[in-house]
């Protein structure tokens, strides 16, 4: 009982705290266990006749699953004195340590937050290792947690392969499946993996969250795989309690949506009781390994205290309801396991109970007096890491002579002895060098092998780096990047195509809450990078509408650790995306490679025929600084113009009309990197300008313009005259009527003339 705690319950907690309750139960049920125990097995004999499980074995899963119930007891307590930060408890789950027990601690492991009996169990795995002190560390967001540094409060551990989870729900299930199917790709380019070969995933996960659309896409993909004969070895662990939050799981509705699942393979299991569970469990993990088929556990749980620290059940679920769960506690059955086969008495039991509390409470006190998180800069250091020598050192690092010419057909063919060309051209011969550099590169997405994608960018892919490294993904953009994730996290180079900007906003979250969240939330000790390749923007002709003009790129602004770069011509798309490589490569960044679409086959500038905006292709050795941008007349200040993408071509023609209308020298400023902008650049390229331009294709709420004009306001360019041109806040509509919508060259130039009159 709670007495036994450093501070009592506050009195306003009196008769709605289930914990107390459920702390209760456990000690009155013991001490009232009335049972005649058999002798004391062996340590190597079943716990119980015909169990699987042997004694020492229960005695050690029946110690993680105290620790992990004391962990959750103790957070109770401590959170209403501000000692501790988290309150999703693992009590009612503790049977997950089953899994943890089955498995080895090299199957990556991809967990629900109720894991605390996983945890503990698989602690064991590797010696030295204290799961008590981990877990009070991250409870505490002491900065020495090892998961995360105090940066949440997250089930993780490098040495274990326990990908720390963030609680935006069912998300991890993609990039789970992703490592999965990730095992097989690796082993079929030759790429070394860091896990055994026959590894398996272990992605847990609620009754509740099952029906989220991620999920559901995860085992729509899962099923896909084992169809297509793809080996996709992951376990996915459903931990049913019967509720979300507070909405109920209809009875039977996992086993009815799940069991009869064409390419996934079934499995039930009991984890309310270690000796019914043992062997189910192990017949689930022994298929999936041997198999290499998705495998889906569905694993009997209960959920006691409530979802949080702050969820007082009483006040909205029937008390009978309330004690019949509490009654079916795990804990309570490993207690009679453990009395009735002798193997402990009452006293025994309760000592380890007491003991391990008494653990659990030392080291929360102990991480208490830990150092906390105290400075931004200490906050944020993992999130976006940048080595800009080495970088630059990896970016103009060439892959070798022959392995250039194998990929481009012949010396002959080598695109820098080629004729200056166009962006499409240009960007699918750097992937050919970049898919020559680095040998663990995949390229994926809808429609990039064999067609050569919807704008032949991928073209001749295929033939030159074969199907296992060039592959066509289903329509499902959630897991492109799912998979991108789980190659990363294997140590692999993924550059996954989005087919368009429109369809990554259904699956930003993969980015926001995952790839980009990993390195900040693991304190940089896992990594996933990739470059992301996302065809984008408007003034596509003759294949118009919102989803294929889509200028909508507020939502890669907003995400933290990304980078967006955005090339407006050719040679300058081959080095960005040679820097992007050597970002995700030396610095595990995410990146994202935006491309213009009605630029892929722009040839002219001023008039047709000019071949102006074709561009020869830079050597293997050159590429981009990250955040530096191309300046046109750089003598030029009677305006200063910034933009990037299309609007350079459009703003360089309109500087043509400036110079000859109002006789001003323009200078033209194209921006290239989106995320992060370079506020130092852009303050220095507006240092000496009279006026300044900003031409920003993107809308007019949350467009890249507003950092634009943000960051010169913010180095004392407030005062000098400023015009923005961008687009409205609309959807792009179909044919001509979009030209509406978007600035134009003559809304360039009026603006200059705005600008003319006003000052």
């Amino acid at each position: 009982m709670f007495a036994v705690v450093p501070e009592p319950i506050p009195a306003r907690m009196k008769g709605l705290n289930r914990a107390e309750i459920c702390d209760a139960n456990f000690i009155d049920f013991v001490q009232q266990w009335r049972g005649d125990p058999a002798p004391t097995p062996a340590p190597d004999a079943p716990i119980l006749p015909g169990s699987t499980l042997d004694a020492q074995g229960f005695a050690e899963l029946f110690e993680s699953q105290l620790v992990s119930r004391h962990l959750d007891l103790m957070a109770r307590v401590l959170r209403v004195q501000n000692k501790v930060f988290y309150t999703i408890g693992s009590s009612g789950h503790e049977g997950n340590a089953l899994v943890a027990r089955l498995a080895r601690h090299t199957d990556p492991a991809f967990l629900h937050y109720r894991s605390g009996g996983f945890m503990a169990e698989r602690f064991r795995k590797l010696p030295g290792m204290d799961p008590v002190m981990d877990a009070a560390l991250s409870f505490a967001a002491s900065r020495d947690d090892p998961a995360s540094g105090g940066r949440h409060k997250v089930w993780g551990s490098k040495p274990l392969w326990v990908l720390p989870q963030t609680s935006t729900i069912a998300s991890h299930l993609p990039k789970a499946l992703g490592t999965a199917l990730a095992i097989e790709s690796g082993r079929r380019i030759g790429h070394t993996l860091p896990i055994p070969g026959d590894s398996v995933v272990i992605c847990s996960f609620g009754d509740a969250s099952a029906n989220h659309a991620t999920a559901q896409t995860a085992f729509n993909t899962a099923a896909w795989a084992a169809y297509q004969r793809l080996p996709a070895p992951i376990l996915f662990v459903c931990e049913d309690n019967g509720i979300g939050i507070s909405v109920k799981t209809p009875d039977g509705w996992i086993a009815q949506s799940f069991a009869h699942r064409p390419g996934l393979d079934y499995f039930y299991a009991d984890g309310l009781d270690l000796v019914e569970g043992h062997a189910q469990v192990e017949r689930a993990l022994a298929h999936c390994r041997q198999t290499r088929r998705p495998t889906f556990l569905h694993l009997r749980t209960t959920r006691l205290m409530g979802h949080a620290g702050t969820d007082f059940e009483i006040e909205w679920r029937p008390l009978p309801e309330l004690c019949a769960a509490e009654a079916s506690d795990p804990l309570l059955r490993s207690a009679a396991i453990a009395m009735q086969s002798g193997w402990m008495t009452a006293a025994q039991v309760l000592d380890l109970y007491d003991r391990v509390r008494a653990r659990c409470f030392a080291a929360a006190a102990e991480a208490d007096r830990r150092p906390k998180l105290t400075d931004l800069a200490e906050v944020v250091a993992p999130l976006a890491p940048y080595s800009p020598a080495a970088v630059q050192a990896e970016a103009t690092r060439t892959a070798a002579d022959e392995a250039r010419v194998a990929a481009f057909g012949g010396a002959a063919q080598l695109p820098e002895t080629q004729p200056p060309r166009h962006l499409a051209i240009q960007i699918n011969q750097a992937l050919h060098d970049l898919m020559a550099k680095y040998p663990a590169t995949l390229l994926f997405g809808e429609d990039v092998a064999q067609k050569g994608g919807v704008y032949t960018v991928s073209k001749g892919l295929l033939k030159a780096f074969g199907p296992r490294r060039v592959f066509n993904t289903l329509l499902d953009e959630t897991m492109i990047l799912g998979m991108a994730q789980g190659l990363a996290n294997l140590g692999m180079l993924p550059i996954p195509e989005i087919q368009y900007l429109a369809y990554l906003h259904n699956a930003a979250d993969q980015l926001r809450g995952e790839a980009c969240s990993l390195q900040f939330f693991s304190n940089d000790q896992y990594r996933n990078p990739m470059l992301v390749r996302i065809a984008g923007l408007g003034y596509q002709k003759g294949f118009g509408g919102h989803f294929h003009n889509d200028n909508s790129i507020a939502a890669l602004r907003d995400i933290p650790g990304l980078v967006v770069g955005c090339p407006s011509r050719g040679d300058d798309a081959a080095m960005m995306l040679r820097t992007l490589a050597a970002l995700a490569t030396v610095d595990g960044r995410v990146a994202v490679f935006l491309e213009p679409i009605a630029l892929y086959m722009s040839k002219d500038l001023h008039a047709p025929g000019d071949g102006q905006w074709l561009f020869p292709y830079p050597a293997p050795d050159q590429a981009l600084v990250l955040g530096e941008g191309r300046v046109y007349a750089p003598e030029a200040s009677d305006l200063v113009i910034f933009t990037y993408g299309n609007g350079v071509p459009m703003s360089l023609r309109a500087a043509r009309a400036i110079e000859q209308q109002l006789g001003w020298q323009v200078r033209v400023v194209d921006l290239r990197w989106l995320v992060p902008l370079n506020a130092g650049f852009i303050s220095g390229q507006a240092a000496d300008a009279q006026r300044v331009l900003v031409v920003d294709e993107g809308r007019h709420s949350a467009g890249v313009g507003e950092g634009v004009i943000t960051a010169l306001v913010e180095a004392g360019l407030g005062h000098l005259p400023i015009q923005r041109v961008c687009g409205a806040d609309t959807y792009t509509p179909l044919a001509g009527a979009a030209l509406c919508v978007l600035p134009s060259d003559n809304a360039v130039l009026n603006a200059a003339l705005a600008l003319a009159q006003d000052h």
